[in-house]
């Protein structure tokens, strides 16, 4: 009875029809909305392998690799003059079309925390130097840099002895080598804690020692004869300490 009753009470009420199918807009606004999280994904994955491409693409292999090792890092200002400066005395080693000089910094710190930043200086330092990368070295204290790492040449161009941990011979005041100490440096501005110093990049550098690394195995120097001339050039007129 129940059942005749609602066929009676439903019997002009017509089956509900499905909505329309999306068109245009609507559906790609739709789409947008239950796909949110996978364009997400994908806009943050295409982003970080465009940023890995132009890193790549951008990068510019350098001419001439310089390391610096000191006790405090070199003023930005006085950093960026040096690779300016170096540029000019170089040639264009890799042939695209420009003089690049990089310059890394390796510092060993000063005061209570020395002793851990030394340590860890020396391990990215040691990774420098089994791949043979930088080639010159601008040095803060060159005793203690050879004794550690023993990789400078003589003034002769040969490697030292295995027992032979000395410097002289083997490092060039800055301030002794006319061809550098002519360089325009300018001036820097370093920010420290509670001050701001200003100096002269030249000033700075006069009392540091520069060095070029050997090797036993002369194939490891991959632009040998380019690097000979460089080093000739820029060390004109320099007396060996």
């Amino acid at each position: 009875m129940a059942s005749e009753y609602l066929k009676w009470k439903y019997r002009d009420v017509k089956p509900d029809e499905p909505p329309p199918p999306l068109t245009g807009w609507p559906k790609v606004k739709n789409w947008l909305y239950y796909n949110k999280v996978l364009i997400i994904v994908v806009v943050a994955c295409v982003a970080a392998v465009g940023s890995i491409l132009w890193t790549i693409l951008s990068r510019t292999d350098p001419d001439y690799i310089f390391a610096y090792v000191g006790k405090n890092a070199l003023p930005t200002d006085t950093a960026d003059a040096l690779e300016a400066g170096l540029a000019s005395l170089g040639e264009d080693v890799n042939g695209d079309g420009r003089v690049v000089v990089e310059l890394r910094s390796y510092v060993t710190g000063s005061g209570p925390t020395s002793y851990e930043m030394a340590a860890a200086t020396s391990v990215t330092l040691m990774a420098d130097l089994s791949t043979g990368e930088s080639i010159f070295f601008i040095m803060e204290d060159p005793e203690e840099f050879e004794r550690q790492y023993q990789v400078l040449m003589d003034s002769d161009g040969a490697m030292p002895a295995d027992d032979d941990f000395g410097w002289n011979g083997r490092a060039l005041k800055w301030s002794d080598c006319p061809v550098l100490a002519s360089l325009e440096l300018g001036g820097y501005t370093q920010d420290y804690i509670e001050m701001t110093v200003d100096g002269d990049s030249q000033e700075l550098l006069s009392d540091f020692y520069i060095g070029r690394r050997g090797f036993f195995d002369t194939k490891r120097d991959k632009n040998r004869e380019a690097n000979d001339e460089f080093w000739a050039n820029i060390t004109r007129g320099g007396v060996y300490s």
